[in-house]
């Protein structure tokens, strides 16, 4: 499937709106330089930030009983929403983030929905690790990673003669000078590339994998190669979920492990399909609200969770 040029700038549009609600943004002449490469740039910019602007006029809706963590992901910027060719929503907040366990083996990491953590190992490889999580390491491979469950971004310092592997279920994807994102589910592994390459199971399929380059694969099945916007790769940590043609069921995988959001898809809505932006708001009955809004569906709380039907 071809990534979708609309939604990868509003993905940008948002990330520079975000960006210039942190008091230390200093990068206006990157900012302008993105603006002046593209007349679509200006218009997807100008669209978000009007409607930025009228969201921000709306009553808080009361929020969730939800326990937040102190210490912020990255920053707080206001909740905003867009709509530009395909249908897209964003919806801006900041994702709690605790500190992950370290259990009995100390080289078994496990975070909680919801929980974000950033490791940085010896050789200067960085590993963030999203919500409801396990990933393993090895004193004796400190080139080695096993993700078990869930998903995480890997920043890897290359070396031509010692590679970095990742283990998943049954894929091992190796590190050619690359930064990444594994998603580990039930019996099924996505990978998406942001810079460089990975050799994706190099002594079965040996599928090389280069920026812009994403692969969906069930256990004993052959994987299948697609095209991704690497700008949104990992978008995740950050709060921003891009979509073009996921089912509604892998939108409420991603919600629960990055924010903790339980949602359950009604059988009649099982077929829907999300294509847009989606970035967690902290208030989520308003992120609820949205994402049924722009998907098609009617959002009931059930519980401590949601549940999304036509």
């Amino acid at each position: 499937m071809q990534a979708d040029p609309t939604i990868a700038i509003d993905a940008e549009a948002a990330g520079w709106l975000i960006r210039q609600r942190d008091p230390a943004f200093a990068d206006w002449d990157g900012f302008t330089d993105w603006l002046a490469a593209d007349p679509a740039h200006a218009a997807a910019y100008d669209a978000l930030a009007s409607l930025d602007a009228d969201l921000d006029a709306l009553p808080v809706a009361e929020q969730p009983q939800i326990v937040w963590d102190a210490e912020p992901i990255r920053h707080r910027p206001s909740r905003r929403a867009w709509l530009g060719g395909a249908l897209a929503a964003a919806i801006v907040g900041v994702i709690g983030v605790s500190s992950f366990g370290l259990f009995d083996d100390t080289q078994r990491i496990e975070t909680l929905a919801g929980e974000h953590r950033s490791i940085t190992l010896a050789d200067g490889s960085k590993i963030e690790i999203n919500g409801a999580s396990t990933l393993l390491l090895d004193d004796d491979r400190p080139r080695f990673a096993r993700l078990e469950r869930g998903e995480a971004m890997f920043h890897v310092t290359h070396k031509d003669a010692d590679p970095f592997v990742v283990e998943a279920g049954e894929a091992e994807i190796v590190d050619l000078g690359t930064a990444f994102n594994i998603v580990r589910g039930e019996r099924r592994i996505s990978i998406a590339v942001s810079e460089g390459i990975v050799a994706y199971n190099p002594k079965r399929e040996n599928v090389r994998l280069a920026a812009g380059k994403g692969l969906e694969a069930r256990d004993g099945a052959a994987p299948q190669v697609h095209d991704v916007e690497a700008a949104t790769v990992g978008g995740w940590r950050t709060g921003l979920l891009v979509y073009n043609g996921a089912p509604l069921g892998e939108v409420a995988a991603d919600l629960k492990r990055t924010a903790g959001i339980d949602v359950e898809i009604a059988p009649n809505a099982e077929a829907l399909v999300f294509r847009g932006a989606l970035v967690i708001d902290r208030d989520r009955a308003r992120t609820m609200a949205d994402l049924a809004a722009l998907s098609g569906t009617r959002a009931e709380r059930q519980g401590d969770g949601w549940v999304l039907m036509r």
